[in-house]
């Protein structure tokens, strides 16, 4: 899915060729291009005003939503706001017709993203084409679209009654839980004092399949409509997300049950991989965009002097070498390369019922109470405390 230019935020600087790693005549054509949406052949001439029959402003879009009576829910995810788990419930939000329904969510894929932001760097909002929703996809994580959500300057609305993240593909359980950019959308508005849910589906390779996100959203609409209906009668647990683990088949799950964190996680897997896999022609090309879209990116959202700097490289001596043993010697720099897959792993037995992990494997949809405020029990806090006091008495 692509939105006509038009439709789109766009943001632009004066561009300059000095030390920006380009060739002379790609800076003359990004320039080209920079003046004729501007109006001037300088780049510095004002931004030319869109024409009112085909302009869109945030501010009107969002505004013409607040008038209606009808709760307001904000949705985000952490896989991207392509993803057929967010697509889902997106539109089964907006078929109930009780919702005010808004999007706010990831450009590309950002699940393991956890709870970082992007700081000190232009973050594009680009409106997006779900109907019924009022959409942006955002060139950040999912926490930073929840606080860029939630600020003001994007919706014209001060809070919604929710926040929803997901439906994310992949468990959450457990540890699994500090990586999720997902579980990070969801605190984030916890963090900023809206209720959350996180779901997610417990997808498996080669067994789950896309008309599953759309049982799974069959599943939590209940929840979903209890949850708020709780809200706005003020008896939903303050200070608490909760997040809901959705079984690989949705349609024969066992129920819901009530659970805690479990310590299980997948375990990261480093990959060597080949340098000769990759082209060398500027070190973000291994894990950037190409250069097509690169500069179709400056087309939609970026100004000139960002592309600018995105396509910037190291002028040093780089030798790229197979990432297999132990590099030879050099006074040059030497690049390896990687790649982070999560892989399951051989589990032991769970034993306690009452652990999220044990419940999904179970069959059943687990709901697990997240709260910001840290928790020890107390003989690690008794044992904590007795290190704490011996090590300094010591050191006196």
């Amino acid at each position: 899915r692509q939105d006509p230019p038009h439709l789109r935020a766009l943001s632009f600087d004066t561009m300059t060729s000095k030390n920006n790693g380009l060739s002379a005549a790609l800076v003359s054509n990004l320039q080209d291009v920079l003046s004729k949406r501007k109006g001037g052949s300088d780049g510095s001439a004002e931004e030319e005003e869109p024409p009112p029959s085909t302009s869109v402003s945030v501010d009107v879009a969002a505004k013409e939503e607040i008038d209606d009576s009808r709760p307001i829910v904000l949705v985000t995810n952490g896989d991207g706001i392509d993803s057929i788990g967010l697509v889902s419930l997106v539109e089964a939000l907006v078929k109930e017709g009780l919702y005010n329904v808004h999007v706010c969510a990831p450009q590309t894929d950002k699940s393991a993203s956890s709870h970082s932001m992007t700081p000190a760097e232009t973050i594009a909002a680009s409106s997006a084409g779900i109907k019924g929703a009022t959409a942006f996809e955002v060139s950040g994580t999912p926490v930073d679209c929840i606080s860029l959500g939630l600020s003001g300057a994007l919706f014209a609305w001060s809070k919604p009654i929710l926040i929803i993240s997901g439906i994310n593909q992949g468990s959450s359980c457990g540890h699994q839980m500090f990586y999720s950019g997902g579980v990070a959308g969801a605190r984030e508005a916890l963090i900023s004092g809206v209720p959350s849910l996180c779901l997610s589906l417990n997808w498996c390779k080669d067994e789950s399949k896309e008309s599953d996100f759309k049982d799974a959203v069959g599943v939590c609409l209940p929840l979903i409509t209890a949850t708020i209906r709780d809200i706005e009668k003020g008896v939903f647990p303050k200070d608490c997300s909760l997040g809901i683990e959705i079984p690989t088949s949705p349609s024969s799950n066992k129920g819901f049950k009530v659970t805690k964190q479990s310590m299980w996680r997948q375990t990261p897997s480093w990959q060597a991989v080949s340098a000769n896999r990759h082209p060398g022609a500027g070190n973000f090309m291994s894990n950037q965009q190409s250069l097509g879209a690169q500069l179709a990116q400056l087309g939609r959202d970026a100004s000139a002097a960002g592309a600018a700097r995105r396509f910037t490289t190291q002028k040093k001596s780089i030798v790229e070498i197979e990432s297999v043993g132990v590099a030879a010697k050099t006074d040059s720099r030497v690049k390896k390369y990687f790649r982070l897959e999560f892989v399951g792993k051989e589990q032991e037995e769970h034993t306690d019922e009452d652990l999220d992990i044990k419940a999904l494997e179970d069959g059943f949809v687990s709901v697990t109470p997240l709260s910001l405020l840290p928790k020890m029990d107390s003989e690690t806090q008794a044992a904590a405390s007795e290190w704490i006091s011996k090590a300094l008495n010591a050191d006196q």
